[in-house]
């Protein structure tokens, strides 16, 4: 792909996510369960991540047969995922409840009109570009997501777009703190997915299934310092296939008065809320993800002091 010049790459994924958007979301669900059941067979690097993190997370819990088994689910969800993405262009008020079903609505309200600026601690489980652009609709909020940029332009630009359509502004996630500051200071709704892996000095390490896991402090920090509503969200696909939006309630942050302790303990705590979904739905969190890349030792080399 990264071969491709931008503009013509830009115009072939473009015209392939105009496509998939014109299926409909039945057949969209059924040809992603084929095309989840086809990944099963491909050597792909991801695949063999995902395999290693699952046994990493359950070998004292699952067979291995067990284990793979959960692997085909999690390719078929996320083949659906593919299918389901390119219609966030098809979307609207008049057939949202095709796609979406909102749970504890009241919690999301409640946090808005608190005025403080709100947070949503989310992950990528279920599907989260769905839930985001449902959000947005659905709400219309003052809203933004922070997001890590596509390698590929033109791919980064589409899902931008997709992201976007509904008003939603896109914060990158180099440099976001202050862009996230100022946008607690204008009430905005903010989504933050705090499930992936960071270098050592941007993050804390707290544990996730039973291992250390580096993970952004950056959520801590703003709710400590704005004092904004800190709100779990996540999206869960539905047995007839919809995806499933659920508003827990706020969180009750932990005020010390020490910095350093309530900034760990805090992200610790939202680790623990996001794990409790992934032990719940494993078979629809983002496995293919390097979650504990990042160690919180190095080996020195041998006979260094020699």
């Amino acid at each position: 792909m990264k071969e491709i010049k931008p503009a013509k790459g830009y115009a072939l994924i473009f015209a392939i996510i105009k496509m998939l958007s014109l299926i409909p979301i039945p057949a969209s669900r059924i040809f992603g369960r084929l095309l989840g059941r086809f990944f099963v067979f491909m050597p792909l690097n991801r695949i063999k991540v995902c395999f290693e993190n699952l046994q990493g997370a359950f070998k004292d819990s699952m067979t291995a047969d067990e284990i793979k088994d959960l692997q085909k689910r999690i390719l078929i969800h996320f083949g659906q995922m593919l299918f389901e993405v390119p219609h966030i262009q098809r979307l609207k008020l008049s057939n949202l409840n095709d796609y979406i079903i909102f749970e504890n609505e009241a919690h999301f309200l409640s946090a808005v009109d608190k005025g403080r600026g709100v947070l949503i601690l989310t992950g990528h489980l279920g599907n989260w570009e769905l839930m985001s652009a449902a959000i947005a609709l659905r709400f219309a909020p003052n809203s933004a997501v922070i997001v890590r940029p596509i390698d590929f332009p033109a791919m980064d630009r589409i899902i931008g777009n997709l992201r976007s359509r509904f008003g939603t502004e896109i914060y990158p996630k180099k440099h976001a703190m202050r862009r996230l500051m100022r946008a607690m200071k204008e009430k905005k709704v903010v989504g933050i997915l705090l499930d992936q892996n960071v270098d050592w000095y941007e993050g804390v390490f707290v544990d996730f299934f039973g291992k250390p896991a580096c993970t952004n402090k950056g959520l801590a920090l703003v709710a400590n310092w704005t004092g904004a509503t800190v709100l779990p969200a996540f999206s869960v696909r539905q047995p007839d296939g919809r995806i499933r939006v659920i508003f827990e309630k706020e969180v009750q942050l932990i005020r010390t008065g020490d910095k350093t302790k309530d900034i760990e303990e805090n992200t610790a705590l939202f680790t623990s809320i996001i794990e409790s979904y992934v032990r719940r739905y494993p078979d629809q969190w983002f496995w293919f993800h390097k979650r504990w890349k990042t160690k919180p030792f190095c080996k020195l080399p041998q006979g260094m002091f020699k």
